[in-house]
């Protein structure tokens, strides 16, 4: 029997689009969203999967398809004496980055010794903005397969690293990969993002929360769906998708008020942007990421680390 590629990619979109160009080998979604919610370093283990059960029931009221999460890691990877190599398809985003060193660490715990390459967009000749896989024409995307990057150990044992210290309680160890050379292009941007999403120590809001209150500081918004899109056109490195963003506009509705089909600031919401008074406290949101809860901490600008949150200190 002839060997094939697997390919493992970032969603069903692109699953399709690889299909409609007839790209050879076999396709495994993998569309997980472990940049947001409690994660265990083996990612196989019974305690992970009751965790993300847990955490896409509480926060999304969404209920994690058990069958399948068994499926992919039970069975479409217990047989890959039939294939010939692996091909990760992931994005230049902080989303898609914890999903593909998550999945690099599942193939090294269950001992998967195939050639290892890497699909990732970004920027494009030509273009002004970053490009997810599935904005790339039919040539652009071909020729990110032909210039598929190999992935040597040096790459892999970052990529296990970096999970585990994700799945762990102290994220300032992420700090040297933010310079140290890899395969990754964009884990240095993907790094230096997911930093700035604990609360900054002065003003309490992290960068997204920022980011969505000055886009009501600064332009004309006429609703939720509205301010919404501007999220989604706005959001740098982070990759998020409308079931977060909506979560986190809602979350931030003590910074707004909505009148007469237009959402403003509010006073509080002002006197934050402006650093008055740390705000943390006023967002109703116990969210994790990985191994710490995003409250334990707060980043430093001066420092440019993150720092233990005061009421949290022993």
């Amino acid at each position: 029997m002839n060997k094939q590629p697997l390919h493992i990619t970032n969603g069903d979109y692109l699953n399709k689009y690889l299909n409609e160009l007839s790209i050879v080998g076999e396709k495994l979604i993998w569309k997980e969203m472990l940049c947001e919610g409690p994660a265990k370093e083996t990612i196989y283990s019974k305690e992970h999967i009751e965790l993300r059960h847990h955490f896409f029931n509480d926060f999304y009221n969404v209920e994690l398809d058990l069958d399948q999460v068994d499926f992919v890691l039970n069975e479409q990877l217990a047989h890959t004496e039939r294939y010939s190599e692996i091909v990760l398809w992931f994005e230049y985003d902080l989303f898609c980055h914890i999903n593909m060193v998550a999945v690099i660490s599942l193939l090294q715990q269950k001992k998967i010794d195939l050639p290892l390459y890497l699909v990732c967009s970004g920027r494009v000749p030509g273009s002004k903005t970053l490009k997810a896989l599935t904005e790339l024409n039919t040539e652009q995307l071909l020729d990110h397969y032909k210039n598929k990057i190999a992935l040597n150990k040096s790459d892999i044992d970052i990529a296990t690293t970096v999970w585990g210290i994700y799945c762990g309680k102290d994220h300032n160890l992420l700090k040297p990969f933010i310079v140290k050379n890899s395969s990754f292009k964009y884990l240095t941007n993907c790094l230096k993002a997911h930093l700035k999403r604990f609360p900054d120590s002065v003003n309490g809001l992290n960068t997204l929360e920022k980011n969505i209150l000055e886009i009501i500081r600064d332009n004309t918004i006429k609703s939720k769906h509205h301010l919404l899109g501007y999220a989604l056109n706005y959001q740098g490195y982070y990759g998020f998708g409308d079931m977060q963003l909506k979560r986190l506009i809602d979350k931030l509705s003590v910074f707004y008020t909505e009148e007469n089909d237009a959402i403003v600031l509010n006073r509080t919401g002002h006197e934050t942007l402006i650093g008055q008074y740390n705000s943390s406290h006023k967002i109703d949101s116990n969210m994790c990421f990985g191994g710490v809860n995003k409250y334990e901490y707060q980043f430093n600008k001066k420092l440019n680390k993150l720092v233990k949150t005061v009421t949290n200190v022993d």
